[in-house]
């Protein structure tokens, strides 16, 4: 009987230290759960929990003196002002910078226009993105308002209206010109400004993503061609004395798919296919830009490694007002150093 006690008063024990032992253990891992949760919340909310350890501060403050918290408030809202207009200056003057240099550039390469049409030019820019102006960092609009500048800069009486929208592809841009405010541009137009066709290529790719091959694009071709040949009927159409001019693609793809080597192959043939079908048109003109970004030892394309930024958009505009026959430029004058 004496050893049978011992024995339950032992189990009793270890029953007792067990239980002691799981409910510390508990509360550990309790108390570790809320410092990361808290830890958690902090990091995804860090301004929301901001917000309120300082109202929590305040009203401590408050209480305990409130003439020196509005003291405190006051200086602080004068040194938070005072930064935000010190930010927004330097924001301001930067971007102001950047515009001077793109007109100061571009200024410095058109000073050759010699003389354009005796009667004044109206301009339609119609397309993608690229006329939209999509990554030119000072938010000027592109290769357009580079033209711009540089027609006003010059005091040349040239207006140009602006018909770009991202993501737009020839399909698209058919049914756009259905638009009466488009098409109503379009009939007092000397000169139409194109650039189609990327986003016909981009939507290839990422139909066929997991499959992507030359022959894909070579059937999707024809379509694309038809599609370009019927806008240029539509523009016509509208105004059969219009000079249309289509820009040419450059490969965008390069960063993303740069070990698939076909795709330089296939926007070379995609453009010279574009070429081929403005030849067609006694009114249309061809102007290639594609050179420009693969042989270039400069930064042109912006963030997203797709749209050009302003350096790109300069190299655009000028090839473009190189191309034009209305303008008259002495060569000598064009270089292609861009910072």
């Amino acid at each position: 009987m004496g050893r049978l006690k011992v024995t339950i008063i032992i189990a009793s024990l270890l029953v007792i230290c067990f239980s002691l032992y799981l409910f510390l253990s508990n509360s550990n891992q309790t108390k570790q759960v809320d410092v990361e949760t808290s830890f958690i919340n902090g990091a995804t909310d860090s301004n929301e929990m901001t917000g309120k350890s300082h109202t929590e501060e305040e009203t401590v403050t408050e209480d305990a003196s409130p003439e020196k918290e509005e003291q405190v408030e006051d200086v602080s809202g004068n040194i938070a002002d005072k930064e935000e207009e010190e930010e927004a200056d330097g924001e301001n003057n930067k971007l102001i910078t950047l515009t001077e240099d793109v007109r100061k550039t571009v200024r410095e390469a058109v000073d050759g226009v010699i003389k354009l049409f005796k009667k004044d030019l109206k301009v339609v820019a119609i397309g993608d993105s690229l006329t939209q102006g999509v990554g030119d960092e000072t938010e000027s609009g592109g290769y357009v308002g580079i033209l711009n500048n540089t027609f006003e800069d010059n005091n040349i009486n040239i207006t140009i209206e602006n018909y770009g929208k991202r993501g737009n592809r020839t399909d698209q841009l058919l049914k756009r010109l259905e638009k009466k405010e488009i098409a109503e541009s379009i009939q007092k137009a000397n000169i139409v400004i194109i650039t189609i066709g990327a986003n016909d290529m981009m939507k290839i790719v990422r139909n066929n993503f997991t499959n992507l091959n030359i022959e894909v694009f070579n059937q999707e071709k024809p379509d694309y061609l038809e599609r370009l040949t019927a806008i240029f009927n539509k523009i016509n159409k509208i105004n059969p004395n219009t000079h249309i001019y289509l820009i040419g693609f450059y490969n965008p793809f390069d960063r993303y798919f740069g070990d698939i080597e076909e795709l330089q192959l296939i926007v070379n043939d995609w453009n010279e296919s574009s070429k081929s079908v403005t030849e067609e048109f006694d009114n249309v003109n061809y102007i290639p830009i594609s050179d420009l970004f693969s042989n270039s030892n400069v930064e042109l394309l912006s963030g997203d490694n797709f749209h050009p930024n302003t350096s790109g958009y300069k190299l655009i505009a000028k090839r473009i007002l190189e191309n034009m026959e209305e303008v008259s430029i002495e060569p000598a004058v064009i270089t292609e150093d861009v910072e």
